[in-house]
């Protein structure tokens, strides 16, 4: 049986984790194949909101098996947080959550390494999420870094005290002034990795193997967007694993010939948190009143996001680096009252007026090209089928259609998971 992915297709924040939510009921199994914490993908149903950080966005169907794949980076004391977070549901997670040997454990030196390589760019900074990712994806391509497996291995523990004291001399070298007790991390740390020893670890490469064997549907789940994957983002602004199609298959050991429908998730307009160039980047009242509307707040930061017009350059080259099959659209409905909505369709770069997307898309190189579209009124919030919606809200989902060449098959109108409407 064939693997179907689900990617974003922007700077994140997408709403990926929503449409994993309605998706689940077609699929036997929901797999995360990179990423880790610094994931933020929030659910929304009967009145509850939930956000789901390392754990599969399928958890809270009871019959689905949700796997953290090989690619997926795990701090212990932020996974056991979501754990005791499911709680209150009456989860059997002990059941239906498994965990890959292969994935990498995400040390407390690398959270503090990860603030101290920030601090120490100054205003150079990247805009880390400090949860330590990138310095464990290095310490994984350095072939230093300890994995799920390892916990169940006799010597883990001195395998652990070496690498951290490795980090220390690390974080001493940046002579950034970093206050920290790894003593009291420590003690934190180790009691997480004993609850996490009581959930299933497996081979999982062989899991899924057998899984499509046996006819089971499968879902990868990506956390992050496509725009920033550390091959094809905007670099050096970029998350520290591949977030696109490709690391579906490194991340799940699924091979590329098994892979079916990709599904690319992308937001009604363009939103960015923390540092990067944004050529839509709008720094008026439309892009307050987009933000206000459209509550962005990062989930897992906090940090409020940036906000800008759809940027169709950007867009189209992830359609084309994911072989997106289907398009679907969110937050349609923060979009209504705009009289005007503009869409970039087109860069001047360096003189010249291009559609792809060039090596650099800083402001000094890039400008959008907007055309401009109807806005609409109706509030979309409360529709529940397509042939509600107003004409000028359709004629803008046929217009992205017709640029893109790939159809967009469900539009979300608002945060909670009836609030998706197949076309």
């Amino acid at each position: 049986m064939a693997v179907d992915l689900l990617l974003g297709l922007q700077w994140g924040d997408e709403g990926k984790g929503k449409i994993v939510d309605v998706l689940t009921s077609k699929y036997n199994i929901i797999a995360r194949f990179q990423g880790g914490p610094n994931a933020g993908h929030t659910l929304e149903f009967d009145g509850i909101k939930h956000v789901l950080r390392t754990i599969p966005s399928g958890i809270f169907h009871k019959n689905v098996i949700n796997l953290v794949g090989n690619g997926v980076v795990i701090d212990p004391v932020v996974f056991v947080k979501e754990l005791e977070g499911l709680d209150q549901f009456g989860l059997d997670y002990k059941k239906n959550l498994l965990i890959s040997r292969k994935a990498h454990i995400i040390l407390p030196t690398h959270r503090l390494l990860d603030a101290a390589s920030e601090a120490a760019k100054g205003k150079a900074k990247i805009g880390s999420t400090l949860k330590g990712i990138g310095p464990t994806y290095m310490d994984k391509t350095g072939r230093n870094g300890i994995r799920v497996g390892d916990l169940e291995m006799h010597n883990w523990e001195h395998k652990y005290r070496a690498l951290a004291n490795k980090h220390e001399k690390m974080i001493a070298f940046y002579d950034v002034n970093i206050q920290y007790d790894l003593e009291e991390l420590e003690e934190e740390f180790f009691q997480a990795v004993r609850q996490l020893k009581e959930l299933q670890f497996i081979d999982s490469e062989a899991y899924i193997h057998q899984a499509q064997k046996e006819g089971k549907t499968i879902l990868a789940e990506g956390a992050q967007g496509s725009l920033l994957d550390v091959d094809f983002g905007t670099y050096p602004f970029v998350t520290s694993s591949n977030t696109t199609a490709a690391g579906a298959c490194t991340g799940l050991g699924v091979p590329p010939n098994k892979v079916k429908d990709v599904y690319g998730i992308f937001k009604a307009y363009t939103t960015r948190v923390g540092s990067g160039p944004f050529p839509t980047e709008l720094f008026d009242e439309t892009g307050e009143k987009m933000a206000k509307i459209g509550n962005e707040f990062g989930a897992v930061t906090g940090r409020p996001r940036r906000c800008g017009w759809l940027d169709l350059v950007a867009l189209k080259y992830a359609v084309q680096v994911n072989g997106v099959t289907q398009l679907m659209m969110m937050k349609g409905d923060v979009l209504s009252g705009f009289k005007t909505l503009k869409v970039c369709t087109a860069y001047k770069y360096k003189g010249a007026q291009i559609q792809h997307l060039p090596y650099n898309i800083e402001s000094e190189n890039v400008e959008p090209v907007y055309t401009e579209v109807k806005g609409w009124d109706a509030d979309l919030t409360g529709m529940t089928k397509a042939d509600q919606f107003p004409k000028e809200f359709n004629d803008y989902v046929a217009f992205l259609e017709e640029e893109l060449q790939v159809p967009i098959k469900l539009v979300s109108v608002g945060p909670d998971r009836k609030q998706t409407i197949e076309r």
